[in-house]
Formats: structure tokens, sequence, C-alpha cells
């Protein structure tokens, strides 16, 4: 990664080789039942019943500092729910509980009872519970009026119906599910573009037709029960979420060696705050696709012959669906 997300203070390489590091790690700290440990998009340990639990780790990142200075709490717990739930459902495992961790440098009760209201909307939406966790405050950690939020999700999913690259065919193509805007990634880089122009949060700039704050903190959207329901039907192989690191870097992470995938730019219009983003925050077209989901939250790698159901399943949970691309023999991805 290189240009506007490293200048707004975020390193991408580092992160990666951080991960790396930690597997290592992890490996030494592992039993039996792990299946698959760090790096998916969920661990996965083995039941002696057959079945596997998928468990996945995440947080909200910065938008938890565009949602303090609009003093607007109750979408951003949605926002956590999404981004855990929706990792472990990329193994088709049905979420069943998530932990919440609520962390503040001051604890003020209306300010916390909001973001765990948008928790609780996010399980509900996600079809799991609200099973605890931790609310902490940390005067002298956190700077004033800062205030952060971290979930763990966990889910179940029969082993024989486990999806991911080891199910892919060469020949499946790839579906994408939009997205409702920004989700949550990339927040260093547009709270910079906020700061530096400077952008009023409450005006509708040229370009964005409502508030910028309100656009903004455009809630992740949840599709973990369509994804559940499609891979009980035997209708999807895998399944890549769209976060950190943008179409680019997770779509492969779906896919099996030798295999890339060849998107089709023409099949889906990104939202009009990803032009905004990339006109006024120095921010070049690799870059924004290496960052950001660009309209597609999540991509479902699925047989051709699949592809109406796959659809109507998304259409009829309320998800706009497309085939945006299929299959090369050429690893890593290419939009065209």
């Amino acid at each position: 990664m290189t240009g506007a997300y490293r200048r707004a203070g975020v390193d991408v390489e580092a992160a990666a080789e951080a991960v790396a590091l930690i597997r290592d790690l992890a490996g030494a700290a592992s039993r039996p039942e792990v299946v698959d440990g760090v790096g998916g998009f969920a661990g996965l340990f083995r039941l002696p019943d057959g079945r596997l639990l998928a468990a996945g780790a995440d947080d909200v990142g910065t938008k938890v500092e565009i949602a303090r200075l609009m003093g607007r709490f109750d979408t951003v717990g949605i926002d956590l729910v999404a981004m855990c739930a929706d990792d472990v459902v990329c193994t088709g495992a049905e979420p069943l509980f998530l932990l919440d961790y609520v962390v503040a440098e001051r604890l003020v009760p209306e300010q916390v009872a909001a973001l765990v209201a948008g928790i609780a909307e996010g399980c509900r939406r996600a079809g799991c519970a609200l099973l605890g966790g931790e609310t902490a405050e940390h005067p002298g950690h956190l700077a004033e009026g800062r205030f952060d939020l971290a979930g763990f999700c966990v889910g179940v999913v029969e082993e024989h119906a486990l999806l991911g690259p080891h199910r892919v065919r060469p020949d499946d193509v790839l579906v994408g599910l939009r997205s409702s805007g920004l989700h949550s990634n990339g927040f260093s880089l547009v709270r910079r573009m906020v700061e530096e122009a400077p952008l009023d949060l409450l005006s509708t700039p040229e370009g964005l037709s409502r508030p910028l704050g309100e656009e903004l903190l455009e809630p992740t959207l949840i599709y973990a029960p369509a994804i559940v329901e499609a891979a009980r039907g035997g209708l999807v192989h895998a399944a890549a979420h769209i976060t950190g690191g943008g179409l680019v870097e997770n779509v492969p992470r779906a896919l099996p060696e030798g295999l890339g995938a060849a998107l089709d730019r023409s099949s889906w219009r990104p939202h009009e705050v990803f032009g905004f983003i990339h006109r006024n925050a120095d921010v070049s077209e690799e870059e924004m696709f290496r960052t950001f989901n660009m309209g597609l939250g999540m991509v479902l790698v699925a047989p051709p012959e699949r592809v109406d159901e796959v659809a109507s399943v998304a259409a009829t949970a309320g998800f706009e669906a497309a085939v945006v691309g299929r299959l090369t023999h050429e690893p890593g991805v290419w939009l065209g």
C-alpha cells in the first residue's frame, strides 16, 4: 500500500507482516481440534459431533471517531456485529453469539446504552445472541471523550458444509452483494480528508446527496442470514467479506492456489461516496480498490447454474446481487 493511506497513518504492509508473525506464535498455542488458525476469515475448531466452531474478532476501526464528532452512538454497534458476523459466515457457519468490549475514557451511561443498543440491533439482524461482554473505563489511557469497540463472534457449521477455497471450481463465477457504502474500512484516510480540507460533517458537499456525516455513518450491512441460507442450500462454494484490503486483497482469500479473479467493473456501480473520496483525498484508483469495498460488501463464489438461486436468496433478504466476474488461471485480482 502506498500513497494516501500510508500518509493517513496506516501501514498495511506492517499489518500483513504482523499477521504472519502472529500465525507462527498461534501455532505454538494450539490443540488437536484446531482446523484452521490465524489468517482466514475465521478460525475453526472441530467438535466431536462432526461440526465446527467458527470464531472471529474485529472492531469498527476509526469510524468511531466520526460517531464521536457527530455525537451519534447508536449505529457503530451495528458495524461491529457486521464486521464480526460477516467474517464468521464466510465459512458457512451460522453466527450463534457475540461478546462485546466497550472501552471509554469516561463512562457516560447514556452513551454506553446507545452503543450497546446498536450492538443488540446488529445481533438481531445477524440472528445471533449478545451473550455478554466487558465495559471498561480507561482514564489517562484514552484521550478525553474517546471510546472504542471490539467484538468476538462464534458460529457453527457442519464440517461437510464448510465453505472455502477447497470447494471452488475453475468454472465458478463471482456474485457480488452490494454494500451500503463505506462500511467500516478506510476511515483513517477518510478522517484525514475531512481534517485537511476541512470538511463540515453536517453539510452536504458537492457530489453527495446527503450530509457528509450521515454518509460516513451509514451502517455496515449484515449479510449473515442470507449467506447461511445460501450455504445450506448448496448454492455457494466460498465467500469473501470485503473489508480491510478491499476487493484486491479479500477476494483471493476465498480462492485456491493457482486461481485468480477477473472483475467486470461495468457490472456494478460504486456509491457516490467512493467517487467523492477519490476526488477529494488524493487517492489513486488502484488504491481505492485496495482500501475500500467500492460498492461490493461480499463476494460469493458460486456455480454458474446456481446464480439465479443465489440472487433470489439475496433479494429476499433485501440485498442486491449481480454476477461481477469470473475465475482465471492467473492468480490475483484483475479489474476489467
